[in-house]
């Protein structure tokens, strides 16, 4: 493999920026196709997700860009199969390409289509996006990809599983016959293969093959909660371990924000560290957290890049990472120089799948733990209150305070209540950490995790198996028999010959949401009854009017 960056045909703004983030060495993905890239030469490059492939296609781009500043217009365009993946890439193509001023939009369901708009109007580079949201876009002369030279397909196989082929041609179908086109798969089925021999000229094809993860040092577990529950989970959990130095990572730099201020109402001293963070301002906060000053940083991904801490003893993945090697990095900033670590990932029903690739990608299942109880938690704050008290006890520095209690004692006060008073006043900082109630999750954990042993009765990749459907007449019309799940209204049902699977497979492709996260589904005669996840409720309605059935276009979903 190549000893470092420079190379690999890299401009010197692009190593600067790559430096400054910790990287030193390339993946061999990176090595692989960014020279060809740059060259102009069309890729197809299977690799499992966490190869390090988004700086091997991003990179060639920010390069291109910086080599023909005076094109104006849209020049890079990145498919990506949900809004997750594609605020991530979108995030890492901008901090490469801080150097060079690239300018770089995500666009996704669920986003405004005048934020998209006034963006595009003022001039974007690279444009990150879903399928279903482009095509939106360019519907309505929002987007023009006239000018775009290069175009990147991340995750296919991923995206040809969420029924999003049709899209992708159209979208390629608007895009100059003289790109360069560049496919990244984990798997090359026919389909994908299919597409490649269509859309790509005489593609350079790239195979890597994955590496096993070992991460045993770290004691790894995985609780599983609501997504309104993520914050109650993390402070239970913060108050029952023996944590020192702690790193809270967060999908997006405004969530590490708002998590270290709640932290820190909340009595746990915490500071956020992230993109928005000038040098010598990250600087200052990692020095504070180096000497104790705070105990928990909040970061993202990129952020965290070139820490070097020796003393982290956990790491709380808070918003669990779409890419299996952020996983990896992530947990491997504990356990190090011999010492023992701890990784705990905080899990809504909708990650279990995600959470299945990291343990493949890992090669170790992740043990699901219960969540701490109220009566532990209270247990566990006095003994460590009784703990401080024997301290002080044995070193005898009480002086003053002694003669305070004899002068209330002298004053006919009870001795056990006057010390009863006085811890109830020493206690008075607990009133910051109130203990929140937290939801029951119903969803059955993903098979093979847990203390439990129970095993997933899905077989293969048919979502049929994992749904619950009832017969007219049966279940509440007006709300989920699920916590933290909503239930909505589809205007089509029996009569006009509706199916499971359709319901399914049209709100997963146009909401680009997980087909697993969808509950239970009652179809009746002149409409269907649908649940989702409170967390893809805007998402799924956004797209009302978007859905089609059985040839019927523009048919509405809305609260039930």
């Amino acid at each position: 493999m190549t000893a470092d960056f420079t190379n690999l045909n890299l401009d010197a703004k692009l190593l600067q920026t790559i430096a400054e983030q910790g990287y030193t060495q390339p993946t061999e993905i990176q090595v692989r196709v960014i020279p060809l890239m740059i060259s102009g030469r069309d890729v197809v490059a299977q690799s499992q997700t966490g190869s390090g492939k988004t700086a091997a296609f991003a990179l060639p781009i920010l390069q291109e860009l910086n080599k023909n500043p005076e094109h104006s217009g849209i020049r890079a365009l990145v498919l990506a199969p949900t809004r997750e993946l594609a605020i991530q890439v979108a995030d890492a193509i901008g901090q490469y390409g801080r150097g060079i001023r690239a300018s770089v939009l995500p666009v996704y369901g669920g986003q405004h289509y005048k934020t998209s708009k006034r963006r595009i109007k003022q001039g974007v580079d690279v444009i990150v996006g879903t399928p279903g949201r482009l095509q939106d876009l360019m519907r309505q002369n929002i987007i023009d990809l006239g000018s775009v030279r290069t175009v990147v397909l991340d995750e296919a196989d991923e995206m040809l599983s969420m029924g999003f082929i049709e899209d992708i041609e159209n979208i390629l179908g608007q895009t100059p016959s003289e790109r360069q086109t560049t496919l990244f798969s984990a798997t090359l089925p026919q389909a994908i293969r299919k597409l490649a021999g269509r859309y790509l000229n005489a593609p350079e094809t790239i195979m890597v093959e994955r590496k096993q993860m070992t991460v045993e040092t770290i004691d790894q577990r995985f609780y599983l909660v609501n997504e309104n529950d993520k914050l109650a989970a993390l402070t239970r959990l913060l108050e029952s371990e023996e944590a020192g130095a702690t790193l809270v990572f967060t999908r997006t730099r405004a969530g590490s924000g708002r998590l270290a201020n709640e932290l820190v109402q909340r009595g746990f001293p915490s500071e956020a560290i992230n993109g928005d963070l000038e040098q010598h301002a990250r600087i200052r906060v990692l020095d504070r957290f180096r000497t104790g000053q705070i105990q928990i940083l909040a970061a993202t991904d990129v952020a965290a890049r070139g820490l070097d801490i020796d003393d982290i003893s956990h790491v709380f993945n808070y918003d669990l990472p779409t890419d299996p090697e952020a996983y990896v990095h992530r947990i491997g900033r504990t356990a190090r120089a011999g010492k023992a670590g701890t990784a705990i990932s905080l899990v809504t029903p909708s990650e279990k799948r995600r959470l299945k690739k990291i343990e493949s990608y890992i090669k170790q299942q992740i043990p699901l733990m219960p969540l701490p109880t109220d009566e532990a938690i209270r247990e566990n704050r006095e003994t460590k209150f009784i703990s401080k008290m024997m301290v002080w006890l044995e070193r005898d520095r009480s002086k003053s305070e002694l003669k305070m209690v004899e002068g209330l004692v002298a004053e006919g006060h009870d001795p056990l209540r006057v010390a009863a008073a006085a811890l109830k006043m020493a206690r008075s900082e607990e009133t910051q950490r109130p203990l929140e109630s937290i939801s029951e999750v119903r969803a059955k954990p993903v098979g093979g995790n847990g203390s439990n042993g129970n095993k997933s009765r899905r077989k293969g990749s048919g979502k049929k198996h994992s749904k619950s459907y009832a017969p007219r007449g049966k279940g509440s019309r007006r709300s989920s028999h699920e916590q933290g799940m909503v239930r909505l209204s589809l205007a089509r049902g029996r009569t006009q010959g509706i199916r499971p699977a359709e319901v399914v497979g049209e709100i997963a492709r146009q909401a680009e949401i997980p087909g697993s996260a969808i509950g239970k589904i009652l179809i009746q005669d002149q409409h269907t009854l649908v649940d989702v996840p409170e967390e893809f409720v805007s998402r799924v309605l956004g797209k009302t009017g978007s859905y089609g059935f059985r040839g019927q276009k523009c048919v509405t979903i809305e609260r039930a």
